[in-house]
């Protein structure tokens, strides 16, 4: 199984990504802030050790997890060991 390190110590199984997201772009819309103000009062929001304003989100299919790292970034890890 491979994980994909998130920044400030978070990690999560890469066969469990749904999609990668960026903070900026994504949130210009209603709808996505409504489903992560949703997903925060469900307790399906992750963002603990968070110490910069988050960059990125994945959404997986156990909740939202919150990173301080360039979905770039993020989305070049997973596929450097899709293969």
């Amino acid at each position: 199984m491979i994980f994909l390190h998130l920044g400030g110590g978070g990690v999560i199984p890469t066969n469990r990504i749904i999609g990668i997201f960026d903070m900026d772009t994504a949130t210009v819309s209603s709808q996505t802030r409504a489903f992560l103000s949703r997903a925060e009062k469900r307790g399906i929001l992750k963002s603990e050790n968070l110490k910069d304003i988050p960059k990125s989100f994945v959404l997986t299919d156990e909740g939202v997890c919150m990173s301080t790292l360039a979905p770039a970034s993020l989305a070049g890890r997973v596929g450097k060991y899709d293969a």
